[in-house]
């Protein structure tokens, strides 16, 4: 179907999808005062929150990296959406039904995300409904035989999968749902109509919000005709499995609170885990641990400092899990919390681990983690023969490119001795050749620093743009702080902006602001969206939103306003104060006596206008 979402619609979402509510599943936000949220930005690195929410006005803005916008706006930049698509992932969650205006371009059905949740949630109570019914006693076997009971299957949504074939297909159709759009949701096949998963035990896959997005699926029986242990839901408007992980609707809470995600790699580890008290346990699904997965937990995390929060990756202690935690180091510079990998001596998963030695186990495993760093050292060492010389040597250059990546300067020298202890030498040897191989590029294995920023640093602006104006401009201060108030009270100034005139703004950023303020009369409802519709610069819209949520240090009244209207037209008649003295140095009264006469006078009316403004804006005390 081809179209656009109707205006009103869009107009809706905005409405509806309160923006703190939207950015808090992603970024942990804490109160900024004077109604603002504060939080780490998503967009960028960095260790000191500059990202702000104003709930109030809808809009986000990042005084370090200079993003910013609305509630769509956002959701197009974290998940990567078309603006449409972003809509209707707003649409899906707020519950709004979009309307779709025939432009000729196309796009999903209209509301078909909709449904596509709502044929989710239902498909999850009936596989949940169906693991009590008769034919399901092999998948209650099971799950009993991996220590879950029916209030822990309960708990975790777990259902079953009929053999029939078509039952689920069947249910759907008489709850009104078309083949059409249960094909799009990934619950039956496009040829011939078939379930997609068919006598398998069953776990929902759900967001942060709890939101059913696909399915995750074990075989039971000999002869089924899929012969993978595990399958997932396809790839479907909603679920993207690189974007997923399990348990996340149950950990969120609990990994922004305790600074804590513990990855495991399995539904059933996940289950061990909470029902054992590792409550911030999460898996991913029927893919690998990537960059995406990594870039969300580092926002729940909502803390950026290395010396705060961990990330602990569990993993078999067969070969498989060793390769496994070594594409997870890959990805460790994705992180700036510490890393740390949990792994059971006998080899058991989390799972087999409750089973055998029970719930204390699974918590003495988290508590056991050791530093990836170190766990990907020992097993990089060990494939030399430390019986040679040689071998220590070569040995030791493999690991130097690791070591050089440490994030944490401060534990580089505790590695280091590490390493020493592991093949066998004097750590002072070491030394000498780890700075030997980094001399020497350590034969191309060597891993570039990473770059040391000051906590303390201050954010930079967007881009380096010369346009953007600087925030430590203190001469800039007046001009921003009128603007900040023009945009967010407007109604504290009279129907000429207290007369102020573009040319009391010496920054052209803030002059070409103003005029678009000037440009577009104010109205009760909605005036902000129109100044940013009227807006044709980019960087100006995005100044437009900075000042928009950035806060104002007391409650404005009118007289607040008055007073910075006046200070501003007092720089801009101390400005002409110091031209027109500079006009008059360089003008001879004897020879230019009717120029210089009216140079003078006008300097007299200047000097009586500053004395006025001074006295005007006393009040202004920001």
């Amino acid at each position: 179907m081809a179209g656009r979402i109707n205006d009103e619609d869009i107009a809706l979402v905005r409405e509806r999808a309160r923006i703190d509510n939207i950015v808090g599943a992603y970024v942990t936000l804490r109160n900024a005062g004077g109604g603002s949220l504060k939080g780490l930005c998503p967009f960028h690195d960095e260790k000191t929150p500059s990202f702000q929410v104003t709930p109030a006005r809808g809009l986000f803005y990042c005084f370090g990296c200079g993003v910013g916008g609305d509630v769509i706006t956002f959701m197009q930049k974290i998940d990567n959406l078309t603006f449409t698509e972003a809509v209707q992932t707003l649409a899906d969650k707020v519950g709004v039904q979009l309307r779709i205006v025939d432009d000729g371009k196309p796009s999903l059905p209209a509301g078909l995300r909709v449904r596509i949740m709502e044929a989710n949630k239902l498909a999850a109570e009936f596989y949940s409904k169906a693991l009590a019914a008769p034919e399901a006693l092999e998948a209650r076997r099971m799950l009993d035989g991996r220590g879950f009971d029916r209030p822990a299957a309960e708990h975790f949504g777990v259902g079953y999968a009929p053999r029939d074939g078509r039952a689920l297909h069947r249910h759907l159709n008489h709850a009104g749902f078309r083949d059409d759009e249960l094909v799009s949701a990934g619950l039956i096949r496009e040829h011939g109509g078939w379930d997609y998963f068919q006598g398998r035990v069953m776990w929902p896959i759900k967001d942060s919000g709890a939101s059913v997005l696909g399915f995750g699926a074990r075989h039971l029986y000999d002869d089924d005709r899929l012969p993978a242990k595990y399958i997932n839901t396809p790839e479907t408007p909603v679920y993207k499995k690189s974007h997923v992980l399990y348990g996340l609707d149950l950990a969120r809470q609990n990994i922004g609170k305790k600074l804590q995600a513990v990855v495991m790699e399995g539904y059933t580890d996940v289950m061990s885990a909470h029902l054992a008290g590792v409550d911030t346990a999460v898996a991913v699904c029927g893919t690998a641990f990537g960059p995406d997965h990594a870039r969300l937990l580092q926002r729940l995390m909502g803390n950026n400092d290395s010396t705060q929060g961990e990330i602990v990756f569990t993993f078999d202690g067969d070969k498989a899990g060793q390769a496994a935690a070594l594409k997870v180091y890959k990805l460790d510079r994705s992180f700036t919390t510490q890393t740390y990998v949990a792994v059971e001596p006998n080899g058991l998963d989390p799972c087999d681990l409750r089973m055998a030695k029970g719930d204390a186990a699974v918590r003495e495993l988290v508590g056991r983690r050791e530093p990836l760093y170190r766990y990907v050292m020992a097993h990089t060492v060990a494939g030399y023969d430390l019986d040679r010389a040689d071998g220590r040597v070569a040995a030791v250059r493999a690991a130097a490119g690791m070591l050089a990546s440490i994030r944490d300067a401060n534990l580089v020298g505790e590695y280091v001795r590490d390493l020493s202890r592991l093949v066998g030498m004097d750590v002072d040897e070491v030394r000498r050749i780890l700075k030997q191989a980094r001399n020497q590029g350590a034969g191309g294995r060597r891993e570039p620093p990473v770059p040391v920023v000051s906590e303390d640093a201050d954010p930079v602006e967007p881009g380096d743009s010369p346009g953007w104006p600087d925030r430590n401009d203190r001469n800039l201060d007046v001009e921003r702080g009128t603007l900040k108030l023009m945009l967010q009270h407007p109604t504290l100034f009279d129907t000429a902006w207290n007369g102020v005139s573009t040319s009391d703004f010496t920054h052209p950023a803030f002059r070409a602001l103003f005029g678009a303020i000037l440009s577009t009369p104010y109205v009760p409802t909605g005036w902000t969206d129109s100044l940013q519709q009227a807006t044709g610069d980019e960087l100006v819209r995005q100044l437009e939103i900075a000042l928009l949520v950035e806060p104002i240090l007391r409650s404005p009244d009118e007289g607040y306003a008055s007073a910075y209207t006046s200070r501003l037209k007092l720089l801009t008649t101390a400005r002409a104060i110091d031209d027109l003295k500079s006009w008059l140095q360089r003008t001879n009264p004897l020879q230019d006596k009717d120029a210089y006469d009216a140079m003078f006078m006008k300097l007299l009316d200047l000097e009586t206008s500053r004395k006025k403004l001074s006295q005007a804006s006393l009040g202004l005390t920001e």
